[in-house]
């Protein structure tokens, strides 16, 4: 058989689908948010202080969100969920193109928050229903690869439309989520999802609060990626603002940086993936969290161009190593029939996304850019000491250690 086809075949239709969705959906995004906080800075005349929480509105309302959504999922399965969650993100940003006041984008941004944590957990734990266990690092390094894809295009485009029309750029990642809801539509119509892919669930949202409460590591998982991700959300709030105020060019010198993340990622994921394989996952995620950690450090020190591309290379290493062990970690840890309570469940990861650029928008206007991210490199690496814990903590429960 051709080995390209052989491949192909490895994984159900419907997980191409939601991998060419992400791939397309992401370039858009990352077209528009990240040079939100530039945005707010040059129209909008904000404070540093309010353009982090505008920023952070986003993750705060996920963590909630993402719990709630995954229920949903559970509950009344992954379709209606999936389908709504696309609608809503295309809105958002056709509501964003029309913001004149700070106060809409700020519930624009909650609200896109809200509707991004209803879809990550639910298309991660639709990506698991119908992957066989062993094919899962692979699927969710899949899907990690097709973000990236889709990051690495983004920034680019998006500098270039910002200069000819900001609100442009919005309208067109709005379309786009918009194309991608109604191909899902159809396509999910064309490639039934039996069995696996309609697993739904009678458990109740209290009962199911209160087995996810009990799961000592699931709670230290996710208090450790809480604290990696303080540190990486600097990367799409305070870090575009310290690299204009310390560099010549300083964000056409992000925009490059973005785009070397994202095909990093794209190039090395893949090998990194099948490297990891050999090892824990929670192994990965302790040395993820220390390369990150040195990576944040290096861009206080960062005077030019060579730096940033060091920095940004430490800060990409450790993200490939960290996220897609952290689905496989919540996967082995969530009972089949409460998979989707789990992946949203770890939405609270996103906590740290709303505090990163509170606090960093804080250390930077009091503080300075260096200081600030010396200070929150400092905090995700204490992240190892957590991982440490929850792995204790599994082993106990389980009998085996991840």
């Amino acid at each position: 058989m051709n080995p390209i086809k052989s491949y192909v075949n490895q994984f159900h239709p419907i997980i191409w689908v939601l991998l060419t969705g992400t791939v397309l959906s992401r370039a858009a995004f990352f077209m528009t948010m990240p040079f939100l906080a530039i945005y707010l800075s040059r129209n909008m005349d904000m404070h540093p202080l309010l353009i982090g929480l505008t920023v952070g509105a986003s993750p705060l309302v996920a963590t909630a969100g993402g719990f709630v959504g995954g229920h949903l999922s559970d509950r009344y399965g992954r379709k209606p969920v999936l389908l709504f969650s696309l609608l809503s993100m295309s809105l958002v940003f056709f509501g964003f193109s029309m913001a004149d006041h700070p106060i809409w984008f700020i519930i624009l941004n909650a609200l896109n928050g809200l509707s991004n944590s209803f879809f990550e957990p639910t298309s991660q734990a639709l990506m698991a229903d119908l992957t066989k266990k062993e094919e899962r690092m692979k699927a969710y390094s899949l899907r990690y690869t097709a973000i990236n894809i889709g990051a690495a295009a983004g920034p680019l485009a998006g500098a270039y439309l910002a200069s000819i029309s900001a609100a442009s750029t919005f309208v067109l990642t709005g379309t786009i989520y918009l194309i991608y809801m109604l191909s899902l539509t159809f396509l999910m119509r064309k490639f039934k999802m039996e069995g696996t892919g309609e697993i739904k669930s009678n458990i109740t949202f209290r009962d199911a609060f209160s087995i996810v409460k009990r799961d000592s590591a699931l709670r230290f998982l996710i208090l450790a990626i809480i604290l990696v991700n303080i540190g990486y959300s600097q990367l799409q709030s305070t870090l575009p603002l310290h690299l204009e105020a310390h560099l010549e060019d300083g964000i056409y010198i992000f925009s490059i940086l973005l785009s070397i993340n994202a095909v990093m990622v794209v190039f090395l994921q893949m090998p990194v993936s099948s490297i990891a394989e050999r090892f824990k996952p929670m192994q990965m995620m302790v040395t993820g969290a220390l390369i990150m950690s040195l990576g944040l450090m290096g861009f206080g020190f960062a005077d030019g161009w060579m730096m940033c591309i060091v920095s940004v290379a430490f800060l990409t290493l450790g993200e490939i190593l960290i996220f897609p062990a952290n689905s496989v970690l919540i996967d082995r840890l969530a009972p089949e029939h409460l998979r989707g309570i789990y992946f949203g469940a770890g939405q609270f990861r996103k906590i740290g996304n709303f505090a990163g650029p509170v606090l960093g928008g804080f250390l930077f206007n009091e503080a300075g850019g260096p200081f600030m991210l010396w200070l929150v490199a400092g905090i995700a690496l204490t992240s190892i000491f957590f991982f440490s814990i929850g792995s204790r903590s599994f082993l106990e429960v389980k009998g085996q250690s991840v």
